[in-house]
């Protein structure tokens, strides 16, 4: 109970772990947007300052408003720095970037007009932007930040001196401020809430699989538990039946009579075969994977599965097509091999009569490919192919073998994948990589 419990908590830390990587890269990638936002932001500004003071005639500070650029800059080469790596980036992060580019804005309005200065509309962006990035107490900070700023902008500046002998209207400079302001919020929130936008939706969509996946694990986990129960509950009647076929055997009803005799030797065989998966059950719960693994190598190890598959099931007509030519040192892994004989097991429920296991290497990854002849999969199946309490055969309690299989190749960093063939039956594919089984993996472990 105590190793079932260590399990638990170690897939769940195992998940978190995984969950606060997902939103590092997040945090990363809106640090990225920021940078990207501020290094447009000072080629605006610079730009701006030149086509005001130099075509326009507006007497702008031009040493100051270039310096706070420069600040800028280098403020934002530091941030270039901070996110190279794989390291996080926290909310806090955040939040002192979009400061300091509410304080960078700050400056520079107040050095052109304060207040009267029509791109003071631009604090807008910085708030739209701190909604989408930062939790809600950080983002009313950014706003009172940004309302403390342009209050005090309206105190202390100065009014921008424009040029008397413009018009109004459109041919206003203010006028066409408030325009070129609103033209760059709308385009720069587009551009760039869309993105991080795209950024939280896939952070979302990679944490609900990833609590999904921890769901179906903790299940895995249960399963265990109950399967360790019922092994310990079910080896009394198994030797009980046992010592009561015995004694039949040595009855004169039975050995004078062929037919029960091989109907006795049957059913001895069926009880071995349970006997050996209970106590199998029973060693998996009590021993690593390590130690329940042997070196082979990968031809041996498939030709023996298929040669003991065959033989414990009265399958008509079993192919087993071994397209690997490079043999590889393996462990031998009553996991592995479970899996491969449970896709084995449902193939033979939907085609008694005909099915075909194939094993090839593509590449790094270890493909063994269950092909039958049977109905195959409802597209319903299909859409929840490896669900638990999902199975085409309508029993209460099946697809079992088909979850655990593909949690089996999910952990060990591969998949597992189910087709419909065009001419009748259906195709499971278990894909492993080679790395997971190798002889070098468990030395390595």
């Amino acid at each position: 109970m105590k190793a079932s419990l260590a399990s638990e908590d170690g897939a769940a830390g195992a998940a978190s772990t995984v969950a606060g990587n997902i939103l590092h890269a997040s945090g990363r990638q809106n640090m990225r947007q920021l940078i990207a936002l501020r290094w447009l932001a000072a080629l605006g500004q610079g730009a701006a300052i030149m086509v005001c003071s130099v075509s326009c005639g507006v007497p702008l500070p031009l040493p100051a408003m270039l310096s706070v650029l420069g600040c800028l800059a280098v403020f934002n080469i530091a941030s270039v720095l901070r996110c190279r790596g794989e390291a996080a980036v926290s909310n806090g992060e955040l939040l002192w970037a979009l400061l300091a580019d509410v304080a960078c804005l700050t400056v520079q309005l107040h050095l052109s007009g304060g207040i009267s200065n029509p791109f003071a509309f631009l604090y807008l962006l910085q708030v739209m932007l701190s909604v989408l990035l930062l939790d809600q107490r950080s983002s009313w900070l950014v706003v009172g930040a940004s309302t403390a700023c342009l209050a005090a902008l309206a105190v202390f500046s100065r009014p921008l001196e424009l040029p008397a002998d413009l018009g109004s209207g459109i041919f206003s400079l203010y006028i066409q401020g408030v325009l070129l302001c609103f033209v760059l919020i709308a385009g720069l929130l587009v551009m760039f809430t869309g993105r991080i936008i795209c950024n939280l939706r896939r952070t979302a969509g990679k944490l609900a699989d990833l609590r999904q996946q921890a769901v179906e694990e903790e299940h895995v986990v249960r399963l265990g538990l109950l399967a360790s129960g019922a092994a310990h509950e079910l080896g009394t009647p198994l030797a009980t039946m046992a010592v009561i076929l015995g004694d039949w055997r040595r009855m004169p009803e039975f050995s004078s009579n062929r037919a029960l005799r091989a109907e006795l030797g049957e059913m001895e065989a069926q009880l071995r075969r349970c006997k050996t998966t209970v106590s199998s059950i029973l060693l998996c719960a009590g021993q690593t994977r390590g130690e329940l693994s042997r070196p082979t190598t990968i031809n041996a190890f498939l030709s023996g599965l298929a040669a003991e598959w065959r033989i414990a099931r009265t399958v008509a007509d079993f192919e087993f097509d071994n397209r690997i030519g490079r043999d590889v040192r393996i462990v031998s892994d009553s996991i592995i091999k479970q899996t491969i004989c449970n896709l084995l097991d449902n193939a033979f429920e939907a085609s008694p009569q005909w099915l075909r296991m194939e094993a090839s290497i593509d590449g790094e990854m270890l493909a063994v490919r269950v092909t039958d002849a049977g109905p195959g999969f409802t597209a319903a199946m299909l859409a929840q192919f490896g669900k638990p309490y999902h199975s085409s055969k309508g029993r209460e309690g099946g697809g079992l073998g088909l979850f655990l299989a593909m949690n089996v190749a999910r952990r060990l960093g591969g998949t597992l994948a189910a087709a419909n063939l065009g001419r009748g039956g259906a195709k499971v594919c278990l894909r492993l990589p080679l790395a997971a089984i190798t002889l070098e993996e468990l030395h390595d472990n």
